[in-house]
Parts: C-alpha cells; sequence; structure tokens
C-alpha cells in the first residue's frame, strides 16, 4: 500500500505551539485525526493574521478555499502535550499554494507532517480568483 510522503519546505514562515486538549483524544487515548486537522486550522489561520489575512475577509468577501489535505503521521500525541507547529509555503501557483505543518511535541519528537492545497476564492462569486501578488510576495 503506498503512503503519503510530505516534504518540508527549505524554511518555515511561522510557528505557533498549541495544547492537546481532553477533547481531542479519540478512543485510542490519543490525538485524533480529526483533532488533528482542526489544530493545523488553528495555526493556519494563526499563519494568515501573521501576514494580515484572513481565511475570509467579511467586508470584501475574499479569502481561501482548501483545495486538499494530506497528514503522515509519525508519532502519537496525548493529553498535556504541547504541540509545536511550524508552516511554510510550498508550490505557489496562479491561483494558490499549498501550506505545510511539521507538528513536535515539547521534546521535539515529530508527531505529523501535512499539507493543505489553499486557494484564493472569491465568496461573493464563487469562484477562484488570482493570488494577490502582495500576498505572493510575503509567502515566496
Amino acid at each position: 500500500m503506498a503512503r503519503v510522503k510530505i516534504g518540508l519546505p527549505s524554511t518555515f514562515l511561522f510557528a505557533t505551539q498549541l495544547p492537546v486538549r481532553i477533547t481531542d483524544l479519540n478512543y485510542g487515548g490519543h490525538l485524533g485525526n480529526d483533532a488533528l486537522l482542526s489544530l493545523l486550522h488553528e495555526a493556519r489561520v494563526q499563519f494568515l493574521a501573521a501576514l494580515g489575512e484572513r481565511e475570509v475577509d467579511p467586508a470584501t468577501q475574499l479569502g481561501f478555499i482548501m483545495a486538499d489535505v494530506a497528514i503522515e503521521y509519525k508519532a502519537e500525541a496525548f493529553y498535556g502535550d504541547v504541540l509545536h507547529v511550524e508552516v511554510g509555503v510550498n508550490d505557489l501557483s496562479k491561483y494558490g499554494f499549498d501550506l505545510v505543518y511539521q507538528v513536535k511535541n515539547q521534546v521535539g519528537k515529530e508527531v505529523a507532517r501535512a499539507k493543505t492545497g489553499m486557494l484564493t476564492f472569491d465568496y461573493t462569486t464563487r469562484k477562484l480568483r488570482a493570488l494577490p501578488a502582495a500576498l505572493a510576495a510575503k509567502i515566496s
């Protein structure tokens, strides 16, 4: 069976720390896959805010939409762990980019790698829009 392999960017542009909450655990007693995706969402929102961006601007209805996601699990995470999430960018295109995440626990053990394909989107017209040059300059 083929496995997902996520290549890391040469540099990360942002980092944050997020705790594993009791509600993030699954029946196996470790961080659930749905909870990890939610933590990645939080890291993405923080990354965009650091760039002066929002997932959706309520005034203009311009923002981003996720086209795909891939997660490569490396180790378990447990309640009380503090995850260090680094965010970088790969594969800029006319309409978007990939965000790449590396997740480690508080002792530096890699928990996961992930990638979300983000497209710039106009929520009023419900169509893709070109990646703004100013944003491309910030993340390239």
